[in-house]
C-alpha cells in the first residue's frame, strides 16, 4: 500500500457551492476565491463569504480547510472589506507588491500572506528570498504572455525543474498549467509541497467542473 501524499492542494477561483463542495470532499487543504475584476472568476467579498460560511460551520474558523482571498495589488479598502465579510485565513497577493507592502497587508489584515511570483527563469525563483521574512507562503506561477490582462489562471506553465531541489524558509505552491493528468509528474519533478490549480479543473473560463476537481485531488493522493 502506498503512503498518503505529502502534497497539499489549493483549488483556486471557486465560485459555486458545487465546486466548493467537491474541493472540500476531495480533500483540498485550501479554497481560493478571486477578487480581481478582469478575471472570469471574480467575486465580491460578500459572495465569497456566503460560499465559505457552510465550510466554517463544520468546525473552526474555516473548517478543515483554509480559505484564501486572491488579490492583485489590493488597496487598504479591499483588505478591510475582505476581513469584514469573507474573513479569509490567508490573503494571496498576485500583483507587483513589494516586501514592505506584503508586511503592511499582513499587519492590516491580521492574517498570513501568500506572495505569488511569476516565473520564467531561475532568477525569477530567487525573487522569493526577498519575501521570506514577510510572507507566510510563496506561490510560483507561470509568467503570463505579453499583453495578458491576467497575472495567473491562464493555463500557462513554466519549467518545473526550476524548483527542483529548492529550499525556502516558507512553504511554496507550484501553480501554472496544472491539471488532473500532469499534476503527479509536476510534483515528482518539482518536489513542491503544495500545488495550486484553477483553469486546469474548468470546463470553460471560470466554470469549475466538480468532476475535474475530484480527479485532480485523487491524482495527488496517488503520488
Amino acid at each position: 500500500m502506498s503512503s498518503p501524499s505529502r502534497t497539499s492542494a489549493k483549488i483556486c477561483g471557486l465560485s459555486t457551492p458545487e465546486a466548493v463542495r467537491a474541493a472540500v470532499e476531495g480533500g483540498a487543504a485550501y479554497l481560493g476565491f478571486v477578487f480581481f475584476d478582469k478575471s472570469p472568476r471574480n467575486l465580491t467579498p460578500e459572495a465569497a463569504g456566503r460560499l465559505v460560511d457552510p465550510v466554517r460551520a463544520k468546525g473552526g474558523r474555516s473548517g478543515a480547510v483554509k480559505t484564501v482571498a486572491v488579490t492583485v495589488d489590493p488597496d487598504d479598502a479591499l483588505i478591510d472589506r475582505l476581513m469584514a465579510t469573507m474573513k479569509p485565513d490567508l490573503i494571496q497577493a498576485h500583483g507587483k507588491e513589494t516586501p514592505s507592502r506584503i508586511r503592511e497587508i499582513a499587519a492590516r489584515s491580521g492574517v498570513g500572506v501568500i506572495k505569488a511570483l511569476t516565473v520564467s527563469s531561475s532568477a525569477d525563483v530567487e525573487q522569493a528570498r526577498a519575501f521570506e521574512t514577510v510572507a507566510e507562503q510563496f506561490l510560483f506561477d507561470a509568467r503570463p504572455v505579453e499583453g495578458s490582462a491576467l497575472p495567473g489562471g491562464t493555463g500557462a506553465r513554466f519549467d518545473w525543474t526550476l524548483l527542483e531541489g529548492r529550499r525556502f524558509s516558507r512553504p511554496h505552491f507550484l501553480a501554472g498549467g496544472l491539471d488532473p493528468w500532469n499534476v503527479a509528474d509536476a510534483i515528482r519533478v518539482s518536489g513542491a509541497p503544495l500545488v495550486d490549480v484553477s483553469s486546469g479543473v474548468e470546463r470553460g473560463p471560470g466554470l469549475k467542473d466538480p468532476a475535474l476537481i475530484t480527479a485532480f485531488l485523487d491524482a495527488i493522493k496517488r503520488v
